[in-house]
């Protein structure tokens, strides 16, 4: 119920006036106590901003000021349209179930590049819904104390590894979710299924998450390389289920690339990532339409040019994720976990080492390697000249190297120099 109070005159106190929800109605002074403007104000904290905002009223007459309050509160906590010429609700009909939503934007975003994540963001509010007996909200329900709700839910809800260990959700991989749901009503809102966008504010990515801080070294860089042609004991042989992790370490270490990418990179012709002639390896496959993450077209030194050039036709890590073994790798040679050595690790690290090497003065060629800023060419043999990426190709060549001399055979297709490595505390030398 609306909080209604004696108005009193209009140099009352703010504490004297209305509020609903968290919306209240109040002049805006000064220091002085004098009015900064004739108008009052909606003032209400904006936990995205992590502020307060205000919108003017536009009157000084309290009544119809508490008039525009209520309206706004209606659109934006209960998810009412409301009639710009009498102030009204507009009963639009059927309530557009938040369900329906979430089934038709799926179907519309299905094929696109980014799908792989949207499925299972979205599919944490279905599970939110079926578990809290949700199956009947609407998307007007869904107003900020909803996805508080949902985030109280969800930070509850562990993931399981698929090594089978619980992992507390982070907040980033929550608000991810809500910020998703957000995108479904919005996109209902402009098929006219629902007469209002989303009256909710996902938060901010820097207010929930914390970038990782580790960092790996040559050292450690070798020591994965040699987990991963480690032979087995008993048939002398690789273990052919580490071979997609070294595919996947070689290409990450030699283009920087994210795990997406990686996994993504393909030597199919048809496909036009691996140019050959030029030794130029094209993130983005052909068709594919570019993201915000964008992916560039990176050079490729000799060591990892002879690998892809031998390589079979076809995705070069594998169609499988190596992420199972990744964790196996990380836990055998006893790195930090709880988030700071997922798959992108290689990625962060190698942007670090290369980022001293080559200087702040050349490091808009580490930007244009990890796709945070476009080449000025879009000729793919003019990426080799030092203006463009040829310092960063010659640091990454350096550091495939240095790793490569540490661990005989990890850019070398022969394997010479494999020995077999007896337990985690030798691989990790």
């Amino acid at each position: 119920m609306p909080k209604a109070r004696n108005a009193g005159d209009n140099a009352a106190n703010s504490d004297e006036l209305y509020s609903r929800g968290r919306y209240r109605l109040e002049w805006d002074r000064r220091r002085d106590g004098s009015l900064r403007t004739p108008f009052l104000q909606i003032v209400w904290y904006d936990a995205a901003a992590g502020r307060n905002r205000s919108r003017s009223t536009g009157t000084t007459d309290i009544a119809a000021a508490e008039d525009e309050l209520d309206k706004l509160y209606l659109q934006r906590e209960r998810g009412q349209a409301v009639c710009s010429a009498c102030g009204q609700p507009i009963r639009s009909g059927a309530r557009h179930l938040v369900t329906t939503a979430i089934a038709d934007y799926l179907v519309a975003k299905d094929g696109k590049p980014s799908i792989g994540s949207i499925r299972p963001r979205l599919a944490h509010v279905s599970n939110f819904l079926a578990e809290t007996d949700r199956l009947h909200a609407a998307c007007e329900d869904v107003d900020e104390e909803w996805i508080d709700d949902f985030r109280e839910w969800a930070g509850d809800v562990p993931i399981i590894t698929p090594s089978g260990v619980e992992k507390e959700r982070a907040p980033g991989t929550i608000e991810a979710s809500v910020r998703q749901l957000a995108a479904v009503i919005n996109f209902a809102h402009a098929r006219h299924d629902t007469l209002y966008p989303a009256a909710f504010s996902p938060l901010k990515p820097e207010a929930v998450s914390r970038t990782p801080t580790y960092r790996a070294d040559i050292v450690t860089l070798a020591a994965m390389f040699r987990y991963a042609l480690q032979l087995n004991v008993k048939t002398k042989q690789p273990f052919a289920s580490r071979a997609p992790l070294l595919r996947f370490l070689r290409i990450s270490v030699a283009t920087w690339c994210r795990p997406d990418a990686a996994h993504d990179f393909s030597t199919d012709p048809a496909r036009q990532q691996w140019l050959s002639n030029a030794r130029v390896a094209n993130l983005n496959p052909k068709g594919r339409a570019q993201t915000r993450k964008y992916r560039p077209a990176i050079p490729v030194g000799g060591r990892m040019g002879a690998l892809l050039d031998e390589a079979p036709r076809g995705f070069y890590v594998g169609v499988e994720s190596v992420k199972s073994a990744f964790e196996s790798m990380l836990d055998e040679l006893g790195l930090p976990r709880e988030g700071e050595t997922g798959l992108k690790v290689i990625r962060r690290s190698m942007a670090t080492l290369a980022r001293r090497r080559l200087g702040e003065e050349h490091w808009v060629q580490g930007e244009i390697m990890l796709g945070h800023r476009k080449a000025s060419t879009s000729d793919v043999y003019a990426l080799f000249e030092p203006a463009q990426l040829g310092r960063a190709l010659a640091v990454t060549n350096d550091i495939i190297d240095e790793i490569e001399a540490a661990v005989p055979g990890a850019f070398h297709r022969s394997g010479t120099g494999l020995h077999v490595i007896e337990g985690a505390k030798n691989a990790a030398k």
